[in-house]
């Protein structure tokens, strides 16, 4: 068995189970909006005799932990390099504090990556090869996932879609056109300039007939579109699938669309070789990719976690 722990910006999961798609045990917990990164550090401490006691286990019965982290990694130094949401995490050694801590062996990875790879080998993606997976929450991720491995490039990341730039209206180019994705197409974006409290509620207007609304959703989405144009271009991937909470709006406002927007623009050769579906495993997809990593990196455990879960 094996633990996987999710560190977002707004919530902290940690799962256990044997990292082939099933779960053992879960918890969610809330990150508190003002809180930092030292106070993450002492729940996941606290959590972790909970999750053992709901899965009848104990740490000796763990072959080591899987890191879903919401922000950049480096995989030499196995240190979070920054968050976007929470303080405190800049240049920490998450790997190694929690080896010291839980007297576990332990592997970081980008939220997004985990996820994709969760996704390609147990969720949308199964059985095919390459995939790329994106999510669209309050900020934009990606991964790339060969043969049931991520692509981390030079070792800090890769398929970062959010942070490419984007321009839609080139014949009314200004100065805030020149954004990157997540500045017009991020949740947080939706909601900023949607001027609601979330995504889900310009959604929900924008469906009632709101026009600036509607507006904005369709920024978005085009905008997404082009980025996506450009994973086509120069990934070829198989499947495109996406994941986060802006993805689960209405399929008429963002999904159908978005298939549409996309074809219209993908580089002709490519465009009868992909398809674009939304993500399968749900809330848990990060857990799912953290314990999938650590089966990865400590596969001397391998038999033990299959054992345990039978």
């Amino acid at each position: 068995m094996f633990l996987g722990i999710e560190i977002g910006g707004t919530k902290l999961q940690l799962g256990i189970g044997p990292g082939d798609g099933s779960l053992r045990a879960l918890l969610r917990l809330p990150v508190a909006p003002v809180g930092d990164a030292e106070r993450i550090r002492r729940q996941i401490l606290d959590a972790v005799p909970k999750l053992l006691s709901q899965a009848g286990l104990t740490c000796s019965d763990l072959g080591g932990i899987g890191f879903g982290f919401g922000g950049p990694v480096d995989d030499e130094t196995r240190r979070v390099l920054k968050s976007h949401q929470v303080q405190g995490w800049a240049d920490f050694p998450l790997a190694e504090w929690a080896a010291e801590q839980l007297q576990l062996p332990a592997v970081l990875g980008n939220d997004a990556d985990v996820a994709g790879l969760a996704e390609a080998l147990f969720g949308a993606g199964k059985g095919l090869s390459p995939i790329f997976y994106t999510n669209v929450g309050s900020g934009i991720g990606g991964a790339l996932i060969i043969d049931g491995e991520i692509y981390r490039g030079s070792g800090r990341g890769a398929g970062e879609i959010g942070h490419l730039w984007s321009v839609y209206d080139v014949e009314q180019l200004g100065p805030r056109d020149w954004e990157v994705v997540e500045g017009r197409s991020s949740g947080w974006a939706i909601s900023t300039l949607g001027k609601a409290e979330n995504a889900a509620a310009v959604a929900n207007a924008a469906r009632a007939g709101d026009q600036h609304a509607l507006a904005v959703i369709q920024q978005a989405r085009r905008r997404y579109a082009i980025a996506l144009s450009h994973v086509l271009a120069l990934l070829a991937p198989r499947r495109i699938v996406l994941g986060g909470g802006v993805s689960l709006m209405d399929e008429s406002l963002w999904l159908r669309p978005l298939r549409q927007e996309l074809a219209a623009i993908a580089f002709p050769p490519f465009a009868d070789c992909y398809d674009l579906v939304p993500a399968a495993l749900g809330e848990e997809v990060v857990v799912h990719g953290a314990l999938a990593l650590a089966r990865k990196r400590f596969p001397e455990c391998g038999s033990r976690a299959s054992a345990l879960s039978s």
